[in-house]
């Protein structure tokens, strides 16, 4: 068995998924083509686990799992829900001046 196509269960819905199988990003409002391949997945393994969705997602939503974990995380299963690109109070700030 290979990874070009096959069918996994996601949220009770059987879908179809593979290197070669086209789709949209399941980010909502996003209308980028996926391929519905492991780098596009979110969480390690296809239809979803205890590190991710299992949904597909575009380069641009997806990110590097934490540190200790494999594979990519869409912006709601990265940080359990927390928006990566929302300003933290840990964040590094730096400011540029001319000399």
């Amino acid at each position: 068995m290979g990874y070009a196509h096959y069918e996994v269960v996601r949220n009770g819905e059987k879908i179809e998924a593979g290197y070669t199988v086209e789709a949209m990003c399941d980010r909502p409002d996003c209308t980028a083509k996926v391929w519905r391949g492991l780098d596009a997945l979110c969480g390690q393994t296809p239809g979803g686990d205890e590190y991710g969705c299992g949904g597909y997602f575009c380069d641009a939503d997806l990110y590097l799992a934490p540190d200790g974990q494999n594979g990519y995380r869409c912006f709601l299963c990265r940080d359990r829900g927390a928006d990566p690109l929302a300003d933290s109070p840990d964040a590094m700030t730096v400011t540029f001046s001319r000399a």
